[in-house]
């Protein structure tokens, strides 16, 4: 259903995006429970029922840093690289993909985990540098990157460029020839793989702005290019199929076509070119009826693909790269609200106004993303009540969680909070009706600091110059 089918006031048998619908869900068994798959791994309730990330109370938190506010599982972040880190092992490399949220700390962390980082803008590049990111272990991606950030990405000696374009593939080799330098690259692919995901973040079908196409020869050409010019080096081919998959058929699928390439590559050129990479995508839980797959698993499953598949066509395994975002930062972080006002609509269900909205969350808006939503400040016996949970601005479409069940006595001040909000929410937020951005709180061991800290109306004020 596209977003315009859904009419004012959807009643209870509206169809929900994976085709439930509202009527046939039933509440959860009990509204207190803290699902452990939703939420970042700190995140308990105290002996008084009041959530806690860190050992810090979420009632302490908001009382120091206000809401709406992103706080961050610092324990949880760092584990989850490790576990990325150690479940492709040194005979691949892990790239951080900076869009889903990016800081300075973020950047350390990352760095001093292990990880390398795949930035996509200028800006992501500044913030990676620094913060002491080495040159050497970032990618660079983007499907229009200026000449200006492929100059600098070039002089600070980026690891890889991943090229998206046939204009792309000579502006860098002209820019790198002008500098003295060979740089290393990449070619995205559209494997022509069609994900099972939402339209607008599904990537790897012809019809959309990012990569050369395989079909029609196009990729095999940009490979002719690219192996011609002298400023660079071709090192791979990327692929990149979607986001929030949960389901490896297509990566299987693209990892075929892929190795296909290099076969063609081989038999053209007579070189093997030694690296892939396959992206990111991987999804989450955003409810409880989600089923993510754990880093040693996609790590396998993905290396015995390439492996089948490079054997079949008789090349040597190349050394693989993958770029989760979402997939680390995700879970790891909560949006904080504070209950504005409750309009209880007959035979409907309850909107519950958030002191935020979408300005910190366009996700739902967007994408119809679905998230969890639980009363923290307390626990409740009360009865179940299906609500909707909007935000502040003045949009029809400004809805946080669609469709939810929160205690039917949730009151004007309760704090309530969204988990699995790490991944894109702080990355996308706006000041759409001049508000302002919520801060990044991490917490760490009974402490708790800003990373990014909350906007003011001077900040707002600053760049209008009247």
């Amino acid at each position: 259903m596209s977003r315009s089918a859904h009419p004012a006031g959807p009643r209870h048998a509206d169809v929900l995006p994976e085709g439930r619908s509202v009527a046939s869900t039933a509440p959860p068994a009990d509204l207190n429970t803290l699902d452990p798959k939703v939420w970042a791994r700190t995140v308990a309730r105290d002996e008084d029922g009041v959530a806690t990330v860190g050992g810090l109370r979420v009632t302490d938190l908001a009382e120091e840093f206000g809401t709406p506010a992103y706080f961050l599982d610092e324990s949880d972040f760092r584990a989850r690289c490790r576990a990325w880190a150690e479940a492709f092992g040194t005979d691949a490399d892990v790239f951080y993909a900076g869009k889903a949220f990016l800081s300075r700390a973020i950047v350390r962390w990352l760095h001093e985990e292990g990880l390398n980082l795949d930035v996509c803008s200028g800006g992501e590049l500044a913030t990676a540098l620094s913060a002491g990111m080495p040159a050497e272990r970032i990618a660079f991606h983007g499907n229009n990157k200026s000449e200006e950030e492929i100059r600098r990405a070039v002089e600070v000696g980026v690891g890889r460029i991943v090229l998206d374009s046939f204009q792309e593939i000579v502006r860098v080799a002209h820019i790198a020839q002008s500098l003295g330098r060979r740089q290393r690259v990449q070619i995205r692919v559209t494997v022509g793989v069609e994900a099972h995901t939402h339209e607008f973040i599904a990537t790897a079908h012809e019809d959309q702005k990012f990569g050369i196409a395989l079909a029609g020869g196009q990729a095999a050409e940009a490979v002719r290019r690219a192996l011609r010019l002298d400023g660079l080096e071709l090192i791979g081919i990327h692929s990149h199929i979607g986001s929030q998959i949960f389901d490896m058929a297509g990566f299987e699928v693209s990892a075929r076509r892929v190795v296909q390439l290099l076969a063609e590559v081989r038999d053209e050129h007579g070189v093997e070119l030694p690296e892939i990479d396959l992206g990111g995508g991987l999804g989450i839980a955003y409810t409880s009826e989600d089923d993510p797959r754990e880093p040693h698993e996609i790590a396998k499953a993905l290396g015995e693909i390439v492996t089948r598949e490079c054997e079949a066509a008789g090349l040597r395994t190349p050394r693989i790269s993958v770029e989760p975002g979402r997939a680390i930062v995700g879970p790891t972080a909560f949006t904080l609200y504070r209950v504005g006002t409750i309009k209880p609509l007959d035979g409907l269900r309850t909107y519950v106004s958030v002191d935020g909205g979408m300005s910190d969350n366009i996700r739902t808006a967007l994408y119809d993303a679905e998230y969890s939503v639980s009363l923290v400040s307390r626990v409740s016996d009360a009865e179940p009540m299906l609500s909707r949970v909007v935000g502040k601005h003045c949009e029809s479409g400004d809805i946080v969680v669609r469709d939810a069940f929160l205690p039917a006595d949730l009151a004007p001040g309760d704090l309530i909070a969204v988990p699995a909000t790490g991944a894109y929410c702080r990355s996308m937020a706006s000041n759409y009706n001049h508000a302002l951005r919520p801060p990044v709180v991490a917490v760490r061991d009974g402490e708790a600091r800003a990373i990014v800290r909350r906007e003011t109306e001077e900040d707002l004020l600053r760049l209008d110059v009247g």
